[in-house]
């Protein structure tokens, strides 16, 4: 402790030296309680400030807390006989400069009575700041000039976190005579008092702002797993980051509806975020999701087009035609009647081959005799020569295994569906369905199935049973990894949130086939912003994006077949929300103009 300029350390009169300070210590002991409860950051520091005053009977008081650039930033500023009150609840932004606690040169700022005790950790009790020798008061009486104020007595008293860090200052000013209300200088007995509250406030604004540090890095981790999520595969986009603001504004117009359909509908602070986290997490289970499948363009591709190998085939076929006319020319045949056989086999292989490339590429259907004809063309028959099982992977070989290895050369179908183009479902892949998620999705007997015939069959898209479930897989996941998560109590409902977005209202989705009452508001808000962006998204490489009436039109239909929640579609559109989100996120060439009343009431 520092005390300067005092020659009565202890007056009879003083703030508090004749007080008994019982009442005060039973206070402290309140005061610790309320402050390991208090959650509101600003409420907490106001609390603070005011029972320092309330204990010296002081006049005004600042609180300072420390930042990372070595600065006394101000929280509080209280003054009863200015009538000054800022910062803290008060809403009042603070404007003095921030307190250097190092000069220029690198030197702690000792002439400055706040930085003296963030750098010394020790209290400083000034009798009067007027006659003070030591510390630079040239903007306290600058101040005192411009408000006809007197600052007299300063107590400072540094706040300490568990490791001995200063964290922050509390500065109180101008204690006052209980009876009389004349300022005088703090006593000294009256120290030990204000240094238990400070290392109190100290415990209870470190233990804050580790809270908010750990919530920060929860965010940002979060956000990075989203942000990952969708750099994995551009046909996810920005996905995971839009997701989360549709929800918020759904949710917002939820809470301000006065439709008596959400009259009981409202949202804590601590529900709110956790409607963010989960709206940030709600695809985290794509992480599992091979980007070959996410990314599928084509009906042969896995982490290559096949379709490459399938050319290759028929430009072997090719040469083969030729070889086989040039055998002819040798062994005396007609070169007219060679040269037409040989350019009709060209010309079959060539169209042959269009054919199956546009196989696949996929579409929206593709018809019997279509498939007919694929599985015609991949009778044909074509020469190989070397083992097909050098140079492989050992899972592919392990596949391979499952047949005896052909004697060379070996005659094959141009497309066919082989043994080892099954991946078993083993293992983790498998669900029992007395799982204790109470997942109920039909599971494809295979992984994967790669077969060439099996694959340009599909006859809508590009994905088949096996590359759908484990394209929707990732909502298992998500919910598998969530539920693992020990998730504080108030974000218990995370894992529901976030594994609600495919469900539908009438139980046709997955991966639980909950209905609507089965679903709280928040789940079924979620399934709807999930949907709008997957509509609305201009940065899918694989479509073209809809027009805001259009996706409308679209939910329109779900609507009607409870896939998705009536009433909350129907809030979606008279709140304005669709509009909000489209002027936000939607390109100028999507904007147009959309009849509500077709999708609203009946």
């Amino acid at each position: 402790m520092s005390t300067e300029n005092s020659t009565d350390k202890t007056p009879a009169n003083s703030s508090a030296g004749a007080k008994d300070h019982g009442d005060e210590y039973r206070r402290l002991i309140e005061l610790g309680i309320a402050l390991s409860a208090e959650l509101d950051h600003n409420k907490l520091m106001e609390n603070i400030l005011l029972t320092a005053k309330e204990f010296c009977n002081a006049d005004a008081g600042t609180l300072y807390l420390m930042a990372e650039k070595n600065e006394l930033c101000f929280q509080i500023i209280r003054n009863d006989s200015l009538e000054i009150a800022l910062g803290g609840t008060t809403g009042k932004s603070i404007d003095f400069p921030a307190v250097q606690i190092f000069d220029e040169k690198g030197e702690p700022n000792l002439n400055n009575v706040s930085a003296a005790a963030a750098v010394t950790g020790q209290t400083i009790n000034i009798r009067d700041a007027y006659a003070s020798n030591r510390y630079d008061f040239s903007g306290t009486k600058k101040f005192d000039e411009s408000t006809g104020y007197h600052s007299q007595s300063f107590l400072t008293v540094p706040l300490k976190n568990h490791e001995g860090d200063v964290i922050g200052v509390l500065q109180l000013l101008n204690a006052q005579d209980r009876e009389t209300g004349e300022v005088r200088d703090f006593s000294e007995d009256i120290e030990p008092l204000i240094e238990a509250l400070a290392s109190q406030a100290a415990v209870s604004l470190n233990n804050q702002m580790l809270l908010q540090a750990q919530k920060e890095l929860l965010d940002a981790f979060i956000e990075l797993i989203a942000g990952a999520i969708d750099a994995k595969s551009a046909y996810t986009g920005g996905h995971c980051q839009r997701v989360p603001e549709l929800t918020n504004m759904l949710a917002k117009a939820a809470c301000e509806s006065d439709d008596p359909r959400f009259k009981d509908f409202d949202l804590t602070e601590d529900e709110w975020y956790e409607l963010h986290i989960a709206g940030w997490l709600h695809d985290c289970g794509k992480v599992t999701t091979p980007e070959y499948v996410v990314d599928k363009a084509t009906k042969l591709e896995t982490i290559y087009d096949r379709i490459h190998e399938v050319r290759m085939r028929f430009e072997v076929l090719k040469r083969d035609a030729e070889i086989e006319m040039l055998k002819g020319l040798v062994d005396g045949g007609d070169v007219t009647e060679l040269g037409k056989i040989y350019e009709q086999r060209i010309q079959q292989l060539d169209e042959d081959f269009a054919f199956i490339g546009e196989c696949n590429v996929g579409g929206e259907f593709m018809a019997d005799e279509k498939i007919e004809r694929m599985q015609g063309i991949a009778k044909e028959t074509w020469t190989r020569t070397l083992s097909d099982r050098i140079g492989i992977s050992y899972e592919e070989a392990r596949r391979k295994e499952r047949e005896e290895e052909p004697t060379l050369p070996v005659v094959e179908k141009l497309l066919d569906d082989r043994p080892d183009h099954i991946i078993i479902r083993e293992g983790q892949d498998l669900m029992p369905p007395d799982n204790k998620w109470g997942f109920s999705m039909e599971v494809p007997e295979h992984k994967f199935n790669l077969g060439e015939v099996y694959n340009l069959g599909i006859s809508r898209g590009t994905l088949t049973e096996e590359d759908r479930y484990k394209i929707n897989d990732h909502i298992v996941q998500t919910i598998v990894m969530l539920e693992a998560l020990p998730f504080p109590k108030y974000l218990k409902r995370v894992p529901e949130y976030a594994g609600g977005h495919h469900e539908q209202m009438e139980g046709g989705g997955y991966p639980r086939g909950l209905k609507k009452e089965d679903m709280s508001i928040p789940a079924r808000i979620m399934a709807i912003a999930d949907i709008f962006e997957a509509l609305t998204a201009a940065d899918r490489p694989y479509k073209a994006p809809k027009k805001l009436s259009e996706s409308v039109k679209i939910m329109g239909f779900m609507k009607k077949d409870a896939h998705i929640d009536d009433d909350l579609f129907e809030l979606f559109l008279t709140s304005g929300v669709h509009k909000e989100y489209a002027e936000k996120f939607l390109l100028p060439e999507q904007m147009d103009e959309v009849d509500i009343s077709e999708y609203v009431g009946g």
